[in-house]
C-alpha cells in the first residue's frame, strides 16, 4: 500500500533537502545569473518597444498605435491586422512541430521543473507577436516579455552550470523582471510570481525576485522614464459609504470578465476548424480584427491608449460602451486565432470600461459618488482579480499604477469580491484552465500546491 505524500512533496517546489542551503548558500555564479537575467529581460523589453515605435513613426509619424489607426485610410485600418496575422502565421509555421510556449509552460517549467523553455522558440514566438502588434492587432505585448525573461533564466542558468533548482529559481526571477519591465510595477510583479506561477510563498524564490525587478525596472525607467505608465492619479470618495458601492463594482466586473473568458474559449473552438490552418487562421483573425479596428481605430493595440482617455475622464458613455464589445471581440479574434500575445493589458481596458459604466450608472441615479475615472481605475482592478484569481497582485498593481494611497480600501474591497465571485462561476483561472487542457492541474491547500495527474 502506497504511504501519503508528505506535505513536502504534495508542493509543486521542493523544499530544501537538510544540509542544502539553496540560494542562502554564497554561490557568485547564481547571483551573477540574478543580474543577467534582469539585464536581459529590461533590454528586451526596451528593445521590443523601440523597435514596435520605430516602425509606427517611419510609417505613420507617430509612435502610437491607435493615432496611426485613426489617421490612416480605411482600407489600412481593415487590412493591416489581417497582414500582421499573416506574418504572424507564417512565423509560426516555424512552430508547428514543437508545443509552442506561453506563461503555462513558465509555470510549468519553474513549479514542476519538467518543462524546458527554449530561447528558439520564445524567440520566434516574439517576432510572431511583433508583427500581429506592429500592424495593429489588438493583443498585449506582455506575455512575449514574460516569457523572454523565463527562457532567459533557463538559459543562463544552463551556461552558468546550476543545480536544476536554482535554475528553477533563476526562471521565476526572470519572469518577475520581465513583467516588471512590461509595466513598471516591481511589487505588482513579484507578487505575480508568488501568486500566479508559484502559488505559495517561497522564501528561495522572493528574495531573487526582489532584487531581478529592481534592476530591470532601474533599466526600464531611465531609458523609458520614471513614474507611473498611467501617470499619476487623485482618487477619492465621495464618502466612506462608498466602499459598498466598490463592494459592488467587484461583483459587477467579475460577471464581465467571466464573460470575456467565457468569449476567448469560444474564440479558440471556433478557430480551431480543420479547413484552416497556418498561416491562413491568424490572417483570418487579423482580418476579424481589422473589420473592427475599421470602424473603431481605439481597439488596435493592447488597450494603452484608451485607458488614459478613460482614466481622464475625457470620454462619454456612449463610446466607452463601443469600446467595451469591440476590444472584447476584436481581442477574441486576434488571440484565438493563434497570434502570440497578451490578454493581461486588454483585460485592464476592459475591466476599466465595466468600471466606468458602474460608476456613470451610479451618478445617473443621482447617488453621490467619486468620478467615474475612478471606478474605472478599480475596475482594471477587478478585473485582474477576476480572470487570475489574484486578488493581492491585482491590488498592488493598480495601487503602483495610479501612485495613490487614497484608493487602497476600494481596490482591497473590489479585488476580494471579484475573486470570491469568479471562483464561485468559474474555479479556474485564465491560466489554469491553460494548464488543465494540457493535461496539468494543481490546487493550492494550506500545505502547499498538490499536483493532480491527468
Amino acid at each position: 500500500m502506497a504511504r501519503p505524500k508528505a506535505p513536502a512533496e504534495r508542493s509543486g517546489l521542493q523544499q530544501p533537502r537538510p544540509g542544502f542551503q539553496g540560494i542562502w548558500q554564497i554561490d557568485w555564479r547564481f547571483w551573477l545569473g540574478v543580474l543577467l537575467v534582469a539585464v536581459s529581460a529590461s533590454a528586451f523589453a526596451i528593445a521590443f518597444r523601440w523597435t514596435l515605435g520605430l516602425v509606427l513613426h517611419a510609417v505613420s509619424g507617430t509612435g502610437d498605435v491607435v493615432t496611426a489607426m485613426r489617421e490612416a485610410p480605411f482600407w489600412a485600418r481593415l487590412a493591416a491586422p489581417a497582414v500582421g496575422g499573416l506574418l504572424a502565421g507564417l512565423v509560426g509555421l516555424s512552430l508547428m512541430r514543437t508545443d509552442g510556449q506561453n506563461v503555462g509552460d513558465v509555470m510549468e517549467a519553474i513549479v514542476l521543473g519538467r518543462r524546458r523553455l527554449s530561447m528558439r522558440v520564445t524567440l520566434l514566438k516574439s517576432t510572431a507577436s511583433w508583427f500581429a502588434i506592429a500592424f495593429g492587432g489588438s493583443l498585449g505585448r506582455e506575455g512575449p516579455l514574460i516569457q523572454f525573461g523565463g527562457a532567459s533564466g533557463q538559459l543562463i542558468g544552463e551556461r552558468l552550470g546550476l543545480t536544476k533548482q536554482s535554475g528553477r529559481v533563476l526562471i521565476a526571477a526572470g519572469t518577475a523582471a520581465g513583467f516588471a519591465a512590461a509595466y513598471n510595477t516591481p511589487f505588482a510583479a513579484v507578487l505575480f510570481v508568488l501568486e500566479i506561477v508559484t502559488g505559495v510563498v517561497v522564501l528561495d524564490t522572493i528574495l531573487p525576485a526582489l532584487i531581478a525587478t529592481v534592476v530591470a525596472t532601474t533599466i526600464t525607467r531611465a531609458v523609458v522614464g520614471e513614474g507611473p505608465i498611467y501617470g499619476e492619479r487623485a482618487f477619492h470618495m465621495a464618502a466612506s459609504l462608498e466602499l459598498l458601492a466598490f463592494g459592488g463594482l467587484g461583483v459587477f466586473v467579475a460577471i464581465g470578465a467571466i464573460a470575456f473568458m467565457r468569449l476567448l474559449s469560444f474564440g479558440e473552438r471556433a478557430f480551431e476548424a480543420k479547413w484552416l490552418g497556418y498561416p491562413w487562421r491568424p490572417a483570418v483573425g487579423g482580418a476579424i480584427a481589422g473589420g473592427i479596428i475599421a470602424f473603431l481605430p481605439e481597439a488596435a493595440g493592447n488597450g494603452f491608449e484608451p485607458l488614459h482617455l478613460l482614466l481622464d475622464g475625457g470620454v462619454g458613455v456612449g463610446f466607452v460602451a463601443l469600446l467595451l464589445f469591440g476590444k472584447a471581440f476584436a481581442t477574441t479574434a486576434s488571440v484565438s486565432s493563434g497570434s502570440p500575445g497578451g490578454v493581461f493589458t486588454p483585460t485592464l481596458l476592459i475591466g476599466g470600461s465595466l468600471g466606468f459604466l458602474y460608476g456613470s450608472a451610479l451618478a445617473a441615479t443621482g447617488l453621490v459618488v467619486g468620478p467615474a475615472a475612478g471606478y474605472a481605475l478599480v475596475g482594471m482592478a477587478a478585473a485582474t482579480a477576476a480572470t487570475t484569481h489574484a486578488p493581492l497582485l491585482a491590488a498592488v498593481m493598480v495601487f503602483e499604477l495610479s501612485g495613490d494611497y487614497a484608493i487602497a480600501l476600494p481596490l482591497v474591497m473590489a479585488t476580494a469580491i471579484a475573486t470570491l465571485v469568479s471562483r464561485r462561476l468559474r474555479p479556474e483561472s485564465i491560466y489554469a484552465a491553460e494548464l488543465r487542457r494540457r493535461g496539468v492541474g494543481w490546487e493550492l491547500t494550506m500545505e502547499g500546491r498538490r499536483v493532480l495527474q491527468p
